[in-house]
């Protein structure tokens, strides 16, 4: 869970372009989320493990956030609705886009934080993704067991972070990641 004191500590170490609205995603955004995808990762990105965990699942979560500064939508992070093993109640997140004319104005990073609350208040169990963990640590994200969390296609160990929220043992989330159909 990230704390009062590390989500204040990025507030203050992370300032963001003035105007910049935080908000839900709605349906209408998923062309300009799809283009943003399409510049910023290019066709590549269909091959990736992450994608490949969310083929089939609703692009559209209560959780997934956008940012938009003047009426430009520049950021937007994912949330699909997973399970591992038995244990139903968790997120995937990603991808996160920021557009690349908004790089390094920690946008994405205010994006994550702001979800995260939401996620903190949901009673969701656990959080799952495929990235840095030095970049995601300041989250709250970190490494899991080796072989605990396995996906449908090669990624590297080190790269399966979990955060664990509402009290949840990470031990004891074990087993295939896969997208659940259904809306949280």
């Amino acid at each position: 869970m990230v704390t009062e004191t590390a989500t204040a500590a990025l507030s203050k170490a992370a300032p963001t372009p003035d105007g910049l609205v935080i908000r839900a995603v709605e349906r209408s955004d998923q062309v300009a989320i799809s283009q943003l995808h399409a510049r910023t990762f290019g066709p590549g990105r269909f091959t990736r493990t992450a994608y490949r965990i969310r083929e089939g699942a609703p692009a559209v979560s209560r959780f997934c956030k956008a940012a938009v500064l003047q009426d430009r939508l520049v950021a937007a992070v994912r949330f699909t609705p997973c399970k591992v093993g038995t244990n139903t109640n968790g997120l995937f997140l990603g991808p996160i886009v920021v557009d690349p004319a908004f790089k390094n104005q920690h946008i994405g990073s205010t994006l994550i934080s702001r979800a995260l609350e939401d996620v903190d208040k949901s009673g969701i169990a656990f959080v799952i993704l495929v990235g840095d963990e030095p970049y995601y640590r300041r989250h709250d994200f970190v490494t899991t067991a080796l072989d605990q969390i396995k996906c449908p296609g090669p990624v590297a160990p080190d790269r399966i972070l979990i955060r664990p929220a509402n009290g949840a043992d990470p031990s004891t989330i074990i087993g295939q990641i896969r997208a659940l159909q259904g809306a949280l």
